[in-house]
């Protein structure tokens, strides 16, 4: 088989997903407080981050993709604020479905930031709720990993981050102003406090 085809491609994704199913699986739960305290209070200052992102795509650009097989703007930021909703929720409730729990997302940046301001704080609310008990066993994720519950919290951090990468990446060439993320940027500079 040629590097890069399909079988070898598969075989790949094979080994890792067997080295995701050979990492530790199980924690104790007085250690699983810890993490999900953290990555509650990381993924709210994320929020924040990547709500300003969103902002910043201009309704004209919002059904900018950079190629045909992308996602445009607006449904890059659905899915940012739709996915990170239903991860919560169902790392809340320790079970995980593909199906769409969200409805249909709005058609405009304003109705995008206006559901992730109304369902992303009652969604974090649910997973900083859980008890340390139920965060410490391993829980199905579709059959791919099968982690302590506390561990789908940073899948949702990075998840958000991720994307929100692609986002940053393409506002610029969809018309937008990248604002700065973790410092400035061409668009937002920064100026550290005096």
């Amino acid at each position: 088989m040629k590097t890069g085809s399909l079988g070898t491609d598969r075989a790949l994704r094979g080994e890792v997903r067997y080295a995701y199913s050979q990492r530790v699986q199980t924690v104790t739960p007085d250690f699983a407080t810890t993490p999900r305290d953290l990555r509650c209070e990381t993924l709210q200052w994320e929020r924040a981050i990547t709500r300003k992102g969103i902002a910043a795509i201009p309704e004209s650009g919002r059904n900018y993709r950079p190629n045909l097989t992308s996602r445009s703007a607006l449904e890059l930021a659905c899915h940012i604020v739709a996915s990170g909703v239903q991860m919560l929720h169902e790392t809340a409730e320790m079970k995980f479905s593909m199906e769409n729990r969200c409805g249909s997302m709005p058609d405009s940046v304003a109705g995008v930031l206006a559901f992730h301001d109304e369902h992303f704080p009652r969604a974090l609310a649910a997973a900083r709720a859980v008890s340390a008990e139920q965060l410490a066993p391993p829980v199905d994720f579709l059959g791919a990993f099968n982690d302590p519950a506390v561990a789908y919290l940073g899948f949702a951090e990075s998840h958000f981050i991720h994307h929100r990468g692609q986002l940053s990446a393409d506002l610029r060439a969809g018309g937008g102003k990248v604002p700065g993320v973790y410092g400035g940027s061409a668009d937002e500079p920064w100026t550290p406090p005096a």
